[in-house]
């Protein structure tokens, strides 16, 4: 367990406990995305994902649709 986690005290709490934390740390990271660093990479491969929406509005799927493929309902 590294040295932060000790100090905190979050090694002492509950895995159910842990877990939580994680989710309302990510849920503040979430909250403010501008503020997440992106590399080069991941920049050019979101300017080409939206370059790509551009050119084909039509192609793309609902959420309902996803679930469904992902749910082996395709």
């Amino acid at each position: 367990m590294s040295s932060l986690m000790s100090a905190l005290g979050i090694d002492r709490l509950s895995v159910e406990d842990r877990i939580a934390l994680v989710q309302e740390i990510w849920d503040s990271i979430a909250a403010t995305p501008e503020h997440v660093p992106l590399t080069e990479a991941e920049k050019q491969l979101l300017d080409r994902r939206l370059a790509d929406l551009d050119a084909n509005p039509n192609n793309v799927l609902t959420w309902e649709e996803i679930k469904s493929r992902v749910r082996g309902g395709q």
